[in-house]
């Protein structure tokens, strides 16, 4: 469903409007327009524009070589230290589903006011549900009033290692939501990404003149390809609790960021009548389930009949199938490189 010209942000998984749409919609309340930023790629700025009319389009930066969080909110950061280094900068990727948004903006204030307290770093953090692999650990410590000192964070386990976080107890999932003042987040890559950092830079100081396109073009490709979780939270980590200035709030206002069919099929069971029991997801023209059990099958318009099947994911669409299992959803990552490597450019 998730293609390059129409991303998974683009899609209305959760309602009628695009995931993209709802980010912005229930930030609103907390930063005047003006202060809301989106980095995307090239394929995505077009359509995000006209998604989000009242984001100014200087505002709306497209990459021009994908290069993972780590430059993208890091080029944010450089820009807007030049005006205001004391500016709280909140990162909030575009697909995830908050249910309770009232308790999501009171949480944020407060994870703002954190960040402002000092050279800090909060993350929201969500109490996991399962041991799940495709996502990054927090270890909390001590417990400072609504907030957790961290101890350090684990970049996605294998599944033994998840298990035992999950049974500890004192282990979170990594939202990817993030916190910080734009001094804070570009001193940090000053530090551990000296090379991009002075890349950024450059680009920031372009910024708002007739030399930024050409800069950005030329310069933004020539930095590293990595999260921000692995540039700035491991290595700040390992300062050691109390004196890394990383914080935990945890999520618990509902959330879910469908970065898996296991998490979209998750978060619409969650969302069934009690008497829904079966644990099916079925979008389709009409369906029957015989013996059925946890299953997603996407096929709009089209009579299904699940029979005697159990944890599978089936989703049909104009050019393409995929069959494949709940357990094993996050490897879909791998057909796109496969797509990738044998030049199929119209599937991926």
């Amino acid at each position: 469903m998730s293609r390059a010209r129409r991303a998974k942000q683009l899609l209305p998984l959760n309602s009628t409007r695009s995931m993209i749409e709802e980010t912005y919609e229930r930030l609103k309340p907390l930063a005047a327009r003006q202060n809301f930023w989106v980095i995307t790629n090239g394929d995505l700025q077009k359509p995000i524009s006209r998604l989000l009319r009242k984001i100014d389009r200087n505002q709306i930066l497209a990459e021009p070589a994908g290069r993972n969080t780590a430059p993208a909110i890091g080029l944010a950061a450089f820009i807007l230290e030049r005006e205001n280094p004391d500016a709280i900068i909140g990162m909030f990727p575009a697909d995830h589903v908050i249910t309770d948004e009232k308790k999501f903006r009171r949480a944020c204030e407060r994870a703002a006011e954190v960040a402002a307290a000092g050279e800090n770093i909060v993350v929201m953090g969500v109490k996991p549900s399962r041991p799940e692999t495709g996502y990054g650990y927090i270890e909390v410590g001590e417990k400072q009033g609504e907030q957790f000192i961290v101890r350090r964070f684990t970049e996605k386990p294998n599944s033994e290692k998840a298990a035992r976080f999950v049974a500890a107890g004192n282990f979170y999932w990594n939202s990817g939501m993030f916190f910080w003042s734009a001094r804070t987040l570009a001193d940090a890559l000053r530090e551990y990404l000296a090379s991009t950092a002075e890349i950024l830079a450059q680009i920031a100081a372009a910024f708002g003149t007739r030399k930024f396109e050409k800069t950005f073009a030329n310069l933004y490709p020539q930095v590293e390809n990595i999260s921000v979780d692995y540039a700035v939270l491991e290595p700040r980590s390992a300062r050691g609790e109390g004196r890394s200035g990383l914080y935990c709030i945890p999520a618990d206002f509902g959330w879910n960021d469908l970065g898996s069919w296991t998490a979209l099929h998750e978060h619409k069971v969650a969302g069934l009548k009690k008497k829904a029991v079966d644990h099916n997801i079925v979008v389709a023209g009409d369906h029957v389930a015989l013996n059925a059990t946890r299953n997603y099958i996407h096929a709009p318009g089209k009579f299904v009949a699940a029979v005697g099947i159990e944890g599978l994911v089936v989703v049909e669409t104009e050019d393409a199938l995929l069959i494949t299992t709940l357990a094993a959803s996050q490897d879909v990552g791998k057909v796109v490189k496969h797509l990738d490597e044998r030049k199929k450019k119209h599937l991926v």
